[in-house]
């Protein structure tokens, strides 16, 4: 059975469903949507928050279609890894090692999560206040 066969088209070179072709963030990884990309490479993709809440404000997300922490397999614990090791990177890359930041995964609808596509949001370069909401 093909690709097509089984309901799977190729965003460049990752496989998605069907389901998955509305998702905005594989529109971006297909470069369908634009993004001001950071970073990227087979697993991931870092680009800035189109709505930035912080100076520094950037996303990491995973070329693989994950809904969420919720539904997170322990086979992709190590991608997870990666992605914040990456997040961790670029906020150093960008000043923000001395002071600080936040790292923020959302997580469903009351967690606040508007794309339902695992993503760790970066926000740094001023002081953040607590509680976040």
């Amino acid at each position: 059975m093909n690709g097509s066969e089984k309901g799977l088209f190729n965003y460049r070179e990752k496989c998605y469903t069907k389901e998955m072709s509305n998702c905005l963030f594989c529109k971006i990884i297909a470069g369908e949507i634009p993004s001001k990309k950071l970073y990227e490479d087979d697993e991931m993709l870092a680009f800035y928050d189109i709505n930035p809440m912080a100076p520094v404000h950037f996303l990491v997300i995973p070329k693989k279609h994950i809904e969420n922490l919720f539904v997170l397999d322990e086979s992709d614990a190590a991608l997870v890894g990666r992605l914040f090791i990456k997040a961790r990177e670029l906020a150093k890359e960008r000043g923000c090692e001395e002071k600080g930041g936040r790292f923020v995964i959302n997580a469903k609808t009351d967690g606040g999560q508007t794309v339902d596509h695992l993503h760790i949001h970066f926000l740094g370069g001023r002081a953040l206040g607590w509680p976040p909401g």
